[in-house]
């Protein structure tokens, strides 16, 4: 079948691979990292370069189409990916260059966390992103970036220095906190709503073997466990974080056997201190209550990033609700074991993300990224491999969302979000999203980039 004259012409402008529905490999170029999502784009182009993420913004606006943006595809409503459009994948995007003298790291908008901690690592260097090293690093960077160093050293947008950017007018810029200053505000948080990142140069520090992992405390010692760890982590030095979780142990080892598939609770460990001191760091919190399983101990920062994965291979379906969280009072603590009691599903999971510590050394005007003062990014998530449980995952998040989310700040952390409606993205950026929209109407008039969690451009009459 032959190529209408604009797709032929396109294609020799690219050095990357054009797929569409009648190429053998479309139907696997399409996935991502939800089952959930079952889009099928009109085309998709695996971009060999920025020149390729250039032609391809140019060819979406000229051909008025909509266009969605993958980097590591893992975003929960799928919004790396559309229907009957055209999708820019910038997975072939990998180039990572570390200055260990300077201590900064270039990445481009393709790589995983994983990429760039082995490239980082090498150095004893990391910059703090999340929690799985399959997750990409542009979509986690322009919703904020939440994982195991944030007490230590923020947010992933707090660490980001700049960025190399392709317009919706086609145009490359380079910003930083001295060129285009209100598009690097927007960035830090803002989501994709600005343009394509092809390059973000991130900040880095020493962290390389880490004192860090997973205790795991029985149920019916959950109450006691979230009432220690509240006060606990209010306090704690900044170079020890831990997240809480309520989880069904998995069935491998080196989970003890009489644990698999056990609902338990549990804090994940990262203390990037030094680590002849981790064991006195340690002691209070052994003594507070022993866990069932103790698997802290020195590791390297990349193993501890990567932990996680092979619970969570892609595939399975997926549905996500969240809440920033100020306090955790006992009320709340009641309606979190009634849900922890009633898991759909061995990979479901709560996860509750400290975002105290550095992250508080920014105020809400600093960035786009609006919650400061709170303390935890909830977040609620229903995993299963079969479909045929999609109905009961969803249910049970969207029922135990609904009974803490009076306990909550007001807004989520957008990497945790479906896609909820204006409402929930203007509660979330709060006195940002003024400007956030005047800056939108200034670099994005028509809203080309509109398939994220959407800041509309302002309009004025």
């Amino acid at each position: 079948m032959q190529d209408a004259p604009e797709i032929a012409a396109l294609k020799l402008q690219l050095r990357g691979e054009l797929i569409q529905a009648t190429d053998a490999g479309y139907d696997e170029a399409r996935k991502v990292y939800n089952g959930m999502i079952d889009k099928r784009p009109r085309y998709i182009v695996r971009c060999a370069n920025v020149a390729d993420v250039i032609y391809c913004v140019n060819f979406a606006r000229e051909q008025n189409l909509l266009l969605a943006i993958r980097g590591g595809g893992h975003n929960g409503p799928g919004l790396g990916t559309c229907d009957d459009g055209l999708v820019i994948d910038l997975s072939r995007m990998k180039g990572i260059r570390i200055d260990p003298e300077e201590k900064t790291a270039w990445v481009e908008g393709g790589c995983t966390l994983g990429d760039f901690d082995h490239a980082a690592h090498v150095f004893g260097l990391a910059t703090p992103s999340g929690i799985n090293s399959t997750t990409g690093i542009g979509g986690l960077t322009l919703g904020g970036g939440v994982g195991h160093l944030s007490r230590q050293y923020g947010l992933t947008i707090d660490n980001l220095l700049g960025a190399d950017m392709v317009l919706a007018d086609g145009s490359f810029v380079q910003v930083n906190k001295d060129n285009h200053e209100d598009l690097f505000w927007a960035i830090r948080g803002g989501g994709g709503n600005f343009g394509v990142v092809t390059a973000f140069h991130f900040k880095l520090h020493p962290v390389d073997i880490t004192y860090s992992g997973p205790m795991i405390w029985e149920l019916s010692e959950a109450k006691e466990v979230m009432q220690w760890y509240r006060d606990f982590i209010e306090d704690a030095p900044e170079d020890l974080n831990g997240f809480f979780a309520f989880l069904k142990v998995p069935p491998v080892e080196p989970f003890p056997q009489e644990y698999h598939t056990k609902t338990m609770c549990g804090i994940v460990w990262c203390y990037t201190g030094e680590l002849a001191e981790a064991e006195k760091v340690f002691k209070p919190i052994r003594e507070f209550k022993k866990p069932a399983i103790d698997f802290v101990g020195p590791i390297p920062h990349p193993a501890l990033q990567s932990m996680f994965d092979a619970l969570y291979p892609p595939g399975y379906q997926w549905y996500w609700k969240a809440d920033f969280v100020n306090d955790l009072p006992d009320e709340a603590i009641e309606k979190h074991l009634e849900f922890a009691a009633k898991f759909p599903s061995l990979f479901s999971t709560m996860h509750l993300y400290p975002i105290n510590g550095a992250v508080h050394k920014h105020s809400t005007s600093d960035m786009a990224w609006n919650f400061r003062e709170a303390t935890w990014a909830q977040v609620i998530v229903g995993v299963d491999p079969d479909p045929a449980n999609k109905d009961k995952v969803v249910s049970w998040a969207r029922d135990y969302y609904k009974a803490l989310h009076p306990f909550g700040a007001g807004g989520a952390y957008v990497n945790f979000m479906m896609e909820e409606g204006e409402d929930r993205i203007r509660a979330t950026y709060g006195k940002n999203y003024e400007k956030l929209e005047k800056i939108k109407a200034k670099y994005d008039p028509d809203n080309l980039f509109r398939v994220n969690q959407n800041i509309k451009p302002l309009v004025v009459s």
